[in-house]
């Protein structure tokens, strides 16, 4: 079966740093697949590649078997491929809904800045993408909050408003940057039931996190980065037993993990 998602020989850079150099994985349909590596090791550079943001220097990209290198950003999410962000990245002053709402325009014949204008016969497909948003707001619990403004709503629930703006342009690969960072304990675990769900209804994810211990109990496979190229890929297990993946990585000996399948500590990155 082709894999849902192909990077081949990938590079970019900045100047005189090499951010990205030849890197090369699949994602398989179906997958959670983690993306973890220290801080400057290219994982945000690659999901810009990835997602159009970036234009590479070399190497390509395919999704569903398609060349998509090149592409604009919506020409990509068109075809099935939504990311969140480092920081959540939403229209302050609009409420939670009409930030999804914009996403939802993706996957509409009129468009947002069509519906904006309000041209003939748009008014009963707003409605349809109103309740379609509200609908992808109710599954991640965030209904009640649906007419605050995005700017008074707290950090982990902006990050969920900005999952489900994500997931309201009905992807088929779901890019996500860092959706744990800043979440508190009950916020993580919220986080790895809905990642779970999303799996469940069919969508392919490609995670990069920084809490390892979320990213061994997600991930079925884990892709290395250091220093812009790939260090190591496999399983979790393989992953926690690789000695270079424990001497460049976390700089230590690795804890097994606990019965149940969650590491015993949180893994933390060298200083």
């Amino acid at each position: 079966m082709t894999p849902l998602l192909q990077v081949e020989h990938l590079r970019r850079c900045f100047g005189g740093l090499v951010a990205v150099d030849g890197v090369s994985f699949q994602v398989q349909r179906g997958q959670i697949k983690g993306l973890i590596g220290p801080n400057g090791a290219g994982k945000t550079t690659l999901f810009n590649l990835v997602s159009g943001l970036l234009p590479a220097e070399s190497g390509r990209v395919r999704f569903n078997g398609r060349p998509i290198t090149g592409l604009k950003p919506f020409q990509i999410a068109r075809l099935g491929v939504a990311r969140t962000f480092q920081n959540p990245s939403l229209f302050a002053r609009m409420t939670a809904l009409e930030n999804v709402m914009v996403g939802r325009h993706a996957r509409s014949r009129c468009g947002f800045f069509r519906c904006s204008l309000r041209w003939p016969g748009q008014p009963r497909e707003e409605r349809h993408i109103r309740a379609a948003a509200w609908e992808f707001l109710d599954r991640l619990g965030l209904a009640p909050l649906a007419d605050t403004p995005a700017g008074a709503l707290a950090f982990g629930q902006r990050r969920l408003v900005e999952l489900a703006r994500a997931l309201a342009t009905e992807p088929q690969l779901l890019l996500l940057d860092e959706p744990a960072s800043g979440l508190n304990t009950r916020e993580k675990a919220d986080l790895g039931r809905i990642i779970r769900d999303i799996r469940a209804r069919g969508i392919t994810v490609l995670l990069v996190e920084h809490d390892m211990a979320l990213v061994m109990d997600l991930a079925d496979e884990v892709l290395v980065l250091h220093n812009g190229t790939v260090l190591a890929e496999g399983p979790p297990g393989q992953i926690q037993a690789d000695p270079q993946v424990i001497r460049v990585y976390l700089g230590g000996e690795l804890p097994r993990a606990a019965a149940g399948g969650e590491l015993g500590v949180k893994w933390t990155e060298p200083h």
